[in-house]
C-alpha cells in the first residue's frame, strides 16, 4: 500500500512540473512574437483597442495612431540598443543606466498624457486614465505571486 501511495504521489509531482514548465514557453513564445511586431502592427492595434474601448471618433483614431506609431518606433530603436548582439553576454544596465532609462520612459509617459488630452475629449480621457492603473495592478498582483513562489522555491533548494 505505502509503494503504491509512493508512487501516486510521485506522478502527481511530475505531472504538475512539467505543466508549469509549459507554461513559461508559452509566454517565452508570446514576448518572441511581441519582438517581431513592426512599430506599425503595434501602433495598429494599440490605436484599435483604445477605438473600441474610448468610442474615438476617425480623426481622433488617426491621431492617436500617428502618437503610437511615433512611440512604437522610439521604443523600437531603444530596445535595439539594448539587445547584446549575438554571441555577446548581456549584462545588466550599470545604476546610472537604470536610472537614465527610467527617467526616459517616465518622460515618455508625461508626454504621450499631454498628447492624448489634447486628443480626447474630456470623457474619454476619463476613461482613458482609469484604464491604466488596473493594468499596473493586475500586473503588480501577478508578479507578488511570482516572487512568493520563487522564494518557496528558494527555501527549498
Amino acid at each position: 500500500m505505502k509503494k503504491l501511495l509512493v508512487i501516486a504521489l510521485a506522478l502527481f509531482t511530475l505531472n504538475g512540473m512539467a505543466q508549469e514548465k509549459d507554461k513559461r514557453s508559452d509566454r517565452k513564445d508570446r514576448s518572441e512574437r511581441r519582438m517581431e511586431m513592426t512599430p506599425s502592427d503595434i501602433a495598429d492595434l494599440k490605436s484599435k483597442k483604445l477605438t473600441l474601448k474610448l468610442d474615438l471618433t476617425e480623426a481622433q483614431q488617426k491621431e492617436v495612431h500617428a502618437l503610437l506609431l511615433s512611440e512604437a518606433k522610439a521604443n523600437e530603436g531603444l530596445r535595439k540598443k539594448r539587445t547584446a548582439v549575438e554571441g555577446e553576454k548581456k549584462e545588466k544596465p550599470s545604476k546610472e543606466e537604470f536610472i537614465k532609462m527610467q527617467n526616459l520612459r517616465l518622460d515618455q509617459q508625461i508626454e504621450m498624457k499631454r498628447e492624448m488630452k489634447t486628443i480626447l475629449n474630456a470623457e474619454q480621457y476619463a476613461k482613458f486614465e482609469k484604464m491604466k492603473p488596473r493594468e499596473h495592478k493586475k500586473r503588480g498582483h501577478r508578479n507578488k505571486k511570482q516572487d512568493q513562489k520563487r522564494d518557496k522555491q528558494h527555501d527549498e533548494k
